[in-house]
Order: C-alpha cells, then structure tokens, then sequence
C-alpha cells in the first residue's frame, strides 16, 4: 500500500509540475547526412537545426512564450557550394488538455520574423541572395510525461503559411508566399521541462 501511494503522489508531483505558474523550456535539433557518388562526381549535402522555445503556463491549459529557429544547410557538387543560413524569431501559444497523467494534446500557434540567407560560390551562378517575411503556423502534437514535468512531443505535421521577400541587384526581387498543409506527412519529436 505504501508503495502504491507513493507511485501516486509521484504522478501528482508529476502532473502539478505542469500547470499554471510553471515554465515550459523545449527545443528539438535536425541533422541530415547525404553523399551521392556517380560516374566520377559527388554531391554532399548536410542540414542541421536548432528550434528551441521557452514559455509560460498562465493557466491551466494556456502557455504563451517565444520560439526561434536556426538552420543552416551546405551542398557541394564539384567546386560548387551553395549554402543557405536560416533564422526565425517570433511568439507562440498553446492549447493544451490533458488525458491522463502521462498523457496530453496540444496545439501551438506560433506568428514570427523568419529571414534567409543563400550563398552561391565556385559557379557562373555565384552570388548572394537574401530575404525576410512572416510565418504562421499550426502545429498540434502530443506530450508524454516521463518523470516530473520532463517529457517528450511528437507532432506528425500542420498548418502553415509564410513570406519571403528577396532583395534583388535591381531592387526587383522576388517574392515567395507559402501554404503548408503537412498533416501525416512531416514527423517530429521534441524535448521539454516545465519547471
């Protein structure tokens, strides 16, 4: 019997450790590796990415915090490499029910800046291309709570749209809008504490 009420209060702690008051800190990372060899040429490409957030439950099931983004992916193919750097800073809120005690739904809806950087070198095409817009997006997930607070998210997808903005040599650059709808197509998992 004591066994079992300490297992209960374990869960308590647990589930408390998340509502109001407490501070959500999560972040997931992305790398990506590829070679292609055929008949005597290379391509390389590497991706890696940073997304952390950290916010703050005000009540029960809302927590409004800040997100931000870093990636930076590198192809080479022969002398050429084409890098791009990316950034992204803006403000999220979430939703969240629980289920059980291990278990809960969200939805996040994040608005923010993101900006681009793209590096042409070693081609006729050498150059620098830049741009900046917005993005808004919709991402519901799943949390599994591990052990006090700590758990674990798993997202397949979501709703988004964002802009780009291009400077272009002669002041006409291009502008990129996009609509994602990824639902069961993207897979993530992610990391968090509430403290």
């Amino acid at each position: 019997m004591k066994k079992m009420l300490v297992v209960l209060a374990l869960a308590m702690f647990s589930f408390a450790n998340a509502q109001k008051g407490s501070i959500l800190v999560m972040g997931s990372i992305e790398y990506n590796s590829q070679n292609v060899s055929n008949a005597g040429s290379e391509t390389k490409d590497n991706y890696f990415g940073f997304s952390p957030k950290v916010g703050y439950q005000f009540h029960q099931n809302w927590t409004a915090g800040i997100e931000a983004g870093f990636g930076t992916a590198k192809k080479e193919f022969g002398r050429a490499e084409n890098k791009t750097n990316d950034f992204s800073l803006g403000g999220f809120l979430r939703y969240s029910k629980p289920l059980n005690q291990t278990f809960s739904a969200y939805a996040d809806l994040g608005v923010g800046y993101q900006s681009t950087k793209n590096t042409i070198t070693g081609t006729p095409l050498a150059g620098i291309n830049k741009g900046d817009g917005f993005y808004i997006d919709v991402t519901p997930a799943i949390f599994i709570n591990v052990n006090k607070g700590f758990g674990l998210n798993f997202n397949i997808g979501g709703l988004g749209y964002n802009t780009y903005n291009f400077d272009g040599n002669d002041g006409n650059g291009d502008n990129v809008k996009n609509f994602n709808f990824t639902f069961g197509k993207a897979f993530s998992v992610g990391i968090s504490k509430n403290f």
